[in-house]
């Protein structure tokens, strides 16, 4: 699939659909990047659907706490709690997981919605590009971390828990040459590493797909909120006057709200009840499975992520002691 601008355009200009509704009694939910933005709106939403626990995962212990106020404020619900994760770090990835495991018996649903966009290259404590870190190694070092959880959710209460990871639209217009430069390099993520533009859209829908083929349990869905007048956007004015005001004038004509965008995050975790097979591994866009970019369904889309899964294990087996026991979690691991 190709997108135009027009496409996009038309998207822009259509209105959401109302936010997904279920009953989460006794469930377990998890949102990361839930201080602010898209991924508070989500919780907020989820909040209402009566969860046994929902999780926040931030940060900043200040704006975390903030966070957690207002939304028993605006909502009422009171089973909130806040783990602090700084995705910049593994440790603290693995720590988070640590805690939430030995805190919780259950996961039926994670939002993985925390993200970074830098406009200039800056570099991790652990020595990856840091947007790279955040939303393309540690986003799945988490998701895998908690994926024994989830499959024992699976198991124990007769249900397929949802692992939502944020993706784009963006990922249509990723440029095949530059694709095909980085899959030949030798070790593509070090490749991608060594710069900040390249657009991460891509890998997090490549994750999603690499996940659902080797596991049948849990549902991993990509989503794409749109365009949205959001804090993801605010490391742009790192960049030039021109180009801060180009993005404000555009993010702020045709952006959703994030309570517009968050609605598609909520469809992730609860869209299309009933039929998982539909829906698994797929990259949902306006509250309906859309097919991906032309490059992400050929052969060489396949190669990439094939590429990008193994070495991605290599990486986390070698930052997190207890990956390995997780990847013997999957249904296939495709190596």
């Amino acid at each position: 699939m190709k997108w135009t601008v027009f496409d996009f355009l038309k998207d822009q200009f259509t209105k959401r659909e109302p936010v997904e509704k279920a009953d989460l009694t006794g469930q377990v939910v998890l949102v990361t990047g839930a201080n602010t933005g898209l991924g508070y709106e989500a919780a907020k939403h989820l909040a209402l659907m009566n969860p046994a626990r929902l999780v926040l995962g931030c940060r900043s212990k200040e704006r975390g706490e903030d966070a957690l106020r207002r939304l028993t404020e605006e909502t009422g619900y009171t089973s909130v709690v806040l783990y602090l994760l700084d995705l910049a770090s593994f440790a603290s990835v693995s720590a988070f997981a640590d805690k939430f495991e030995l805190v919780n018996d259950r996961l039926d649903i994670a939002v993985h919605n925390a993200a970074l966009w830098n406009a200039e290259y800056i570099r991790s404590q652990d020595g990856w590009e840091s947007s790279l870190q955040v939303n393309n190694l540690s986003t799945p070092l988490l998701a895998l971390r908690l994926l024994p959880l989830m499959k024992r959710t699976s198991k124990d209460y007769a249900t397929t828990p949802r692992l939502v990871v944020v993706s784009s639209g963006v990922h249509y217009n990723a440029q095949v040459p530059a694709l095909m430069e980085v899959l030949s390099a030798p070790r593509l993520l070090e490749k991608l590493s060594e710069e900040s533009s390249f657009p991460i859209s891509v890998l997090n829908l490549l994750f999603v797909r690499a996940l659902a083929s080797r596991v049948s349990s849990v549902t991993p869905v990509a989503v794409s909120p749109g365009l949205c007048v959001s804090d993801l956007r605010r490391n742009v004015v790192a960049g030039s006057w021109l180009r801060t005001s180009l993005d404000c004038l555009t993010s702020h004509r045709l952006g959703f709200t994030t309570e517009e965008g968050s609605r598609m995050l909520v469809f992730g975790a609860l869209g299309m009840r009933g039929d998982e097979a539909g829906i698994q591994g797929q990259f949902v866009f306006s509250s309906k499975v859309a097919e991906p970019s032309d490059f992400v369904i050929s052969p060489d889309g396949k190669r990439f992520e094939e590429k990008y899964w193994k070495e991605l294990l290599e990486i986390l087996v070698q930052v997190d002691a207890k990956i390995q026991a997780c990847v013997q979690e999957l249904d296939s691991l495709g190596l």
